[in-house]
C-alpha cells in the first residue's frame, strides 16, 4: 500500500473490525474475523486447512462460519458426504472479499513495518558541517539494515533549521549547542569538542595539545563569532586575541580548514568539520583547556517522531561517535 494510502487503509481495518465491511455491489456486511474465515475456508475447501492457515482451532472456524452465514441469510458452503462445496452466492462473495483480504494482509504488512522501524520517510535537516560526512554515512549505513526507509535531507543554517522544523518541512534538525526555541524539543545525542587544524609541517615543538597562547606568532585564520560556535570560540580566544596574527577571516569552518590545506595558517575548528572530507597534509591537536560542545537533535515539540526517525537517532549518536572516536 502506498505511503499516502496508510491513513486510508487503517480506516479500513478499523471499520472491519468495529462495525463489519460492507462489500462493494453486494451490500453484505462482514466483520473482520468472518472474512479471514470465509477467506481461508474457501481457499483451502476444509475446515481444518482453514484452521492451519489461521493458527486456530476447527471449532473456532466452524462457529465463526457459522455466525457469517446466519448474520448473511443464506449458507456459504454445502456439506456434501463430508466435504464443503461453495454455493453459488459463496463463489460471487469470493471475488469482492479477494481484494478486501488482500488490502487488509498489505496494511499488516505495513503496519509491522513502521512498528520495526523499517520503512517510513525521514525528513531531516542538519547545519552544513553535518552534510559533508557524517551524515551521508550515517544514511548509508542505516538504510543497509533498513532498505524500506526514504530520506529527504537538508541542509540549513540554525535559523533556517527551526524555521523548517516550525513549519512542518522537516521531522528532525541536527546542530551544534543551538538555543533554545519555543516549540522545540532538544536531546542531546553526542558531545564534541574544537580542535587545532595545522599544516602538518607546523612546529609546535614536541606539544600534543595546544593553549589558546601557543597559537601566537603563527599565521592564524580568523572565524566570524555569529552562532553559538563562534561565540564560544571568541570568548575562549579573548585572553590572546590581541597577539593572533591573523592573515585571513573566513565565514565558514570548512573554508578556514581549505585554507589551512593550502598551507595559508593554522586555525580552530569543531571537530566534525576537522574530520570531514579527510585530513590529507593537515594534523588535528587537542586544545587545552578543552573547549566542549553539544550535538543536538531537534522536533517539533508537538509532533512524536516515528519509529524510523527515533531508530534513525540512534543509529546517528553511534555514528557521531565512531566518526570521533580516532581523536578519543
Amino acid at each position: 500500500m502506498p505511503s499516502e494510502g496508510i491513513g486510508a487503509g487503517i480506516l479500513l481495518l478499523f471499520r472491519c473490525i468495529t462495525f463489519g465491511y460492507t462489500l462493494p455491489h453486494t451490500g453484505e456486511t462482514m466483520r473482520l474475523r468472518q472474512i479471514e474465515v470465509f477467506h481461508a475456508v474457501y481457499s483451502s475447501g476444509s475446515m481444518t486447512g482453514a484452521a492451519a492457515m489461521l493458527n486456530v482451532s476447527q471449532p473456532s472456524v466452524s462457529k465463526v462460519l457459522a455466525h457469517a452465514e446466519q448474520q448473511l441469510g443464506y449458507l456459504l458452503f454445502d456439506r456434501v458426504k463430508g466435504k464443503l462445496v461453495p454455493t453459488p452466492e459463496a463463489h460471487r462473495l469470493f471475488a469482492h472479499v479477494s481484494t478486501v483480504y488482500r488490502d487488509v494482509d498489505r496494511l499488516r504488512h505495513v503496519a509491522a513495518n513502521l512498528r520495526s522501524g523499517d520503512s517510513g520517510h525521514i525528513r531531516f535537516a542538519a547545519t552544513p558541517a553535518f552534510g559533508v560526512e557524517v551524515l551521508p554515512k550515517a544514511v548509508a549505513t542505516f538504510r543497509e539494515q533498513h532498505a524500506d526507509t526514504i530520506f529527504e535531507i537538508e541542509t540549513l543554517h540554525l535559523d533556517q533549521l527551526n524555521e523548517a522544523l516550525l513549519e512542518s518541512r522537516m521531522d528532525v534538525g541536527l546542530a551544534f549547542d543551538p538555543p533554545k526555541t519555543p516549540g522545540i524539543d532538544q536531546r542531546t545525542i553526542a558531545t564534541s569538542r574544537f580542535v587545532v587544524i595545522a599544516p602538518d609541517d607546523t612546529d609546535f615543538g614536541d606539544k600534543t595539545r595546544l593553549t589558546a597562547a601557543d597559537l601566537c606568532g603563527h599565521p592564524f585564520i580568523g572565524l566570524n563569532s555569529r552562532g553559538p560556535l563562534g561565540r564560544m570560540l571568541s570568548t575562549y580566544l579573548e585572553p590572546v586575541q590581541k597577539d593572533l596574527d591573523i592573515v585571513t577571516w573566513s565565514e565558514t569552518y570548512h573554508v578556514a580548514k581549505a585554507l589551512v590545506s593550502c598551507g595559508a595558517g593554522v586555525t580552530i575548528a569543531d571537530e566534525i568539520t576537522a574530520r570531514s572530507g579527510g585530513t590529507s597534509g593537515i594534523r588535528l591537536l587537542p586544545l587545552e583547556p578543552e573547549l566542549e560542545f553539544d550535538i543536538r537533535v531537534l522536533g517539533l515539540a508537538a509532533a512524536p517522531l516515528s519509529i524510523a526517525a527515533q531508530n534513525f537517532i540512534e543509529h546517528l549518536a553511534n555514528s557521531i561517535e565512531a566518526f570521533c572516536a580516532p581523536a578519543s
